[in-house]
């Protein structure tokens, strides 16, 4: 399959060798269609070096192009000194007729066979439902992972969620105010908390499950929550249907180390400093 920006490009430095120029050639979309699909200002970009006026240049390169019919049907040259070109309704009926053959198997290649590919994405952290916007991210992400199947890529779809900072705390904080409002207790809740309606049903579904007992300081406010949320969200992306491969989450490489022996690597290379309080 001819990729036609390359063909001429191609055409060009074969012409430019006869005039034994050497010189990078762009070739964009027209910005006129009337002179026709494709153009390329190497004239231009030759004028200083060559001391002619562009129209002049792109002329004689011009006169030395070598264009197969079947795929350029006309060449052309405008001011202030553009090279045009105007693709073959052949080449466009001959690449219609290999998409149909091709079928299935149309713009398929062998790029990524036996490479791996780790495509992350969604990632949401699980402290509420999913939104549209994460759909949409979902769509984008599982679709540049088929993509990269198509391409015989080895493709991990990865979701991977903070659940060890700031976020993972104020919805435990948010669960546990609201468990309190329900079993008549006072509780402050947190500032910028979660404030949806889901909060109120997993304080209840605690507290039908653990009774009123419980003390503020109880993990499975923020723990119970979080398995609640990521279920719901695992559901929603089933639904749409986004499959992951992994699921790995912040905590886990604090509690195997990873972090520490990351940070440790680095400073052993002289590559991190700290600032302000910060490792950076």
């Amino acid at each position: 399959m001819i990729e036609i920006k390359q063909y001429i490009s191609e055409v060009i430095h074969a012409g430019l060798a006869k005039l034994e120029i050497k010189e990078n050639v762009l070739v964009e979309k027209s910005a006129n269609s009337d002179f026709g699909d494709f153009s390329s200002n190497i004239a231009m970009a030759l004028a200083k070096t060559l001391r002619k006026n562009p129209l002049e240049i792109a002329k004689m390169i011009q006169s030395e192009l070598t264009i197969d019919k079947k795929i350029i049907s006309d060449h052309s040259v405008t001011q202030p000194g553009f090279l045009n070109f105007r693709v073959a309704k052949l080449f466009y009926q001959k690449t219609v007729t290999e998409i149909i053959a091709s079928a299935d198997t149309y713009g398929r290649t062998d790029t990524g066979k036996g490479k791996n590919a780790n495509v992350e994405f969604v990632s949401a952290n699980p402290t509420g439902p999913l939104t549209v916007g994460h759909g949409r991210q979902a769509v984008l992400g599982d679709t540049i992972a088929n993509i990269l199947e198509w391409h015989h890529y080895d493709v991990t779809r990865e979701y991977y969620y903070n659940d060890a900072g700031r976020q993972m705390r104020i919805l435990g904080q948010s669960v546990t105010a609201r468990y309190l409002d329900q079993v008549g207790q006072e509780g402050d809740f947190p500032e910028d908390g979660y404030e949806g309606d889901y909060i109120k049903t997993i304080a209840k579904e605690i507290l039908e499950r653990h009774g009123d007992g419980l003390s503020p300081e109880d993990r499975i406010f923020r723990t119970y929550a979080e398995e609640l949320i990521f279920a719901d969200i695992k559901n929603t992306l089933e639904i749409i249907g986004i499959n992951h491969d992994v699921f790995s989450n912040e905590q886990t490489f604090y509690d195997n180390g990873s972090i520490d022996q990351t940070i440790s690597d680095l400073k052993n290379k002289d590559l991190i400093s700290e600032t302000d309080g910060a490792t950076w």
